[in-house]
């Protein structure tokens, strides 16, 4: 008997440590200050719920937005656009998290994608709002009356960090923060959940990741090695030279559409990481002026200037190459990209890194020997003359 029971528990501790935990539902979830909602929803995405009561006479709905596992120092925001259902015009109610065990509660309309969720009056009369911070949950609680009486709204909800000097940071971009919005029908209850369809914004962000990807991070260090190693085979005599110019001008005319779509999403989308920007910059600008160099100033062979105009092009070509990849690296991990593809690019830059080992080393060698037969056949021409 005593061996069935040890089996027994066995199972039954093996059952509780595999099977995952999982967040609490909405129904079952009790506030602390005793408010009961007839209706909840646990959304899809970001460990939210939404917990209502609709009045039908007045029009009038009291709204909990519960946020579970929400960090220090962050802030949640649960909206309804009464107008379409894009970010634009969307009327938000915010919750902001300090370290210090502060939380705020506030309005905000939504008028452009550059914001940063100013305070402002909504669109519609909000009668009641306050936050909660409880066990790791940030709760909103509102009460507002439904704009033109609609009870079918578009809704969303997001989450972000805090900084030090209390501005809120832009939201991630990881696949949940982009599905965090649908529709909510306050009567039936219906909620329904985001398309699984890739939105304009997620497309322009791919397009511009993969246009700089292809051409900053790959392209220019293939041109770069073409000039470094084909020059010294004498057998290609000039192709090495169109090669070279044939890549890098290719990846400098991608690049700019690149860099392009990069300031489109910046000032349209209200986009900015910092460092990623002004790296990118940074590179346009050395790109142009490798470009107008190469091209107008470039001086020949024999002329006293070119070993200046020669190191101005070394300097500036590897550190725009060095910069291109730190940024490209960057761009994988401010889009979220599945760790896939950053492991994929990084695979392909140490395999170019390889080969450009690899190449030097053959250089070398094929420079030393042409070297030493050059000295030899010079030495054997002067004891020709000698004798």
């Amino acid at each position: 008997m005593a061996s069935i029971r040890n089996i027994i528990f066995f199972f039954t501790l093996l059952v509780v440590i595999t099977v995952p935990i999982t967040s609490q539902p909405c129904n079952l979830y009790r506030f602390s200050n005793n408010i009961n909602y007839a209706a909840c929803e646990d959304l899809p995405v970001l460990e939210s719920s939404l917990h209502w009561n609709y009045h039908p006479a007045s029009g009038v709905v009291d709204v909990a937005f519960n946020k579970a596992n929400a960090k220090d120092s962050s802030w949640v925001a649960w909206a309804i656009n009464p107008t379409s259902k894009g970010m634009l015009g969307s009327q938000s109610f915010v919750a902001v998290h300090k370290s210090n065990a502060t939380i705020r509660a506030y309005t905000s309309p939504i008028t452009s994608y550059a914001t940063i969720l100013q305070e402002g009056n909504l669109s519609f009369s909000v009668y009641n709002l306050s936050a909660s911070y409880t066990n790791g949950r940030i709760i909103i609680f509102a009460s507002f009356q439904l704009p033109s009486n609609k009870t079918v709204v578009n809704h969303a909800w997001q989450e972000g960090l805090v900084s030090d000097d209390g501005t809120l940071r832009p939201h991630s971009f990881s696949p949940s923060n982009l599905r965090s919005y649908g529709t909510i029908d306050f009567i039936s209850g219906k909620v329904s959940k985001a398309t699984e369809g890739v939105n304009s914004r997620t497309m322009l962000r791919n397009v511009h990741g993969i246009l700089n990807t292809v051409s900053w991070g790959i392209m220019m260090p293939i041109g770069v090695m073409m000039g470094r190693y084909l020059k010294v085979f004498d057998g290609l005599g000039g192709t090495w030279f169109h090669l070279h110019r044939a890549c890098q001008s290719l990846a400098f005319l991608i690049a700019i559409a690149g860099f392009g779509s990069g300031l489109y999403i910046g000032n349209h989308n209200g986009v900015h990481h910092v460092p990623h920007r002004c790296v990118g910059i940074t590179l346009m600008c050395l790109a142009s002026a490798q470009v107008c160099v190469a091209v107008f100033l470039r001086p020949k062979k024999d002329h006293k200037y070119r070993i200046f105009w020669n190191i101005f092009h070394y300097i500036v070509g590897y550190t725009t190459i060095g910069l291109a990849i730190w940024n490209v690296l960057k761009g994988f991990d401010i889009l979220n990209a599945e760790k896939m593809w950053k492991k994929s690019y990084l695979g392909t830059i140490i395999s170019l890194a390889t080969i450009a080992v690899i190449l030097e080393v053959i250089t070398w060698i094929w420079v030393c020997n042409k070297k030493r037969t050059k000295n030899s056949q010079d030495r054997a021409v002067i004891g020709q003359q000698q004798t």
